[in-house]
């Protein structure tokens, strides 16, 4: 899966940090099956504390409600991946008074834990901001557990680098 080397991340990732610091935002990433590689994607970068606030790695629904304000109830009728379930961990990672935009990512990266609703493979985004935009999307990838979760962490930045709002600051 070349388009998701090293290489690549870290190409997508300086068009992320250069977008960022233009528009002077500041990003918060919510992640659960990429475990807190966009992060460690984003602090890779020297200089990434200029638009990187933090990453909170929610990987149990516990997490997910304490720490990004999930429902319970959103969890139980839609399931932890599930755009919903995306959509409110996005918002709850902009609770940070100087975040202005963030991403959340949840899936199922395998090899097991897939269902014929949620195949491994599945994963779900949302990307928020002070606006109050909220725009989520469904992938399905193929590969390994470390394919899907590269391929996801690439998605997460392209997602960020396609919102339109990098330019509205503070």
């Amino acid at each position: 899966m070349e388009r998701y080397s090293d290489a690549h991340l870290q190409s997508l990732t300086q068009a992320l940090a250069n977008a960022m610091t233009s528009g002077q935002n500041m990003l918060v990433t919510a992640e659960s099956c990429t475990g807190g590689w966009l992060a460690k994607c984003c602090t890779d970068r020297a200089g990434s504390s200029a638009w990187f606030l933090y990453g909170i790695v929610s990987y149990s629904n516990h997490a997910k409600q304490r720490f990004l304000n999930v429902s319970p109830r959103t969890l139980s009728t839609f399931g932890a991946v599930s755009e919903q379930t995306a959509a409110e961990m996005a918002a709850g990672a902009l609770a940070e008074p100087e975040a202005t935009i963030s991403v959340a990512i949840t899936g199922i990266a395998g090899p097991t834990g897939g269902s014929p609703e949620k195949p491994v493979g599945m994963v779900c985004f949302a990307w928020a901001d002070r606006t109050g935009t909220v725009t989520t999307a469904t992938h399905h990838f193929a590969g390994n557990r470390d394919e899907v979760r590269r391929a996801a962490v690439a998605t997460a930045i392209e997602g960020l680098l396609k919102t339109g709002n990098m330019t509205t600051g503070h």
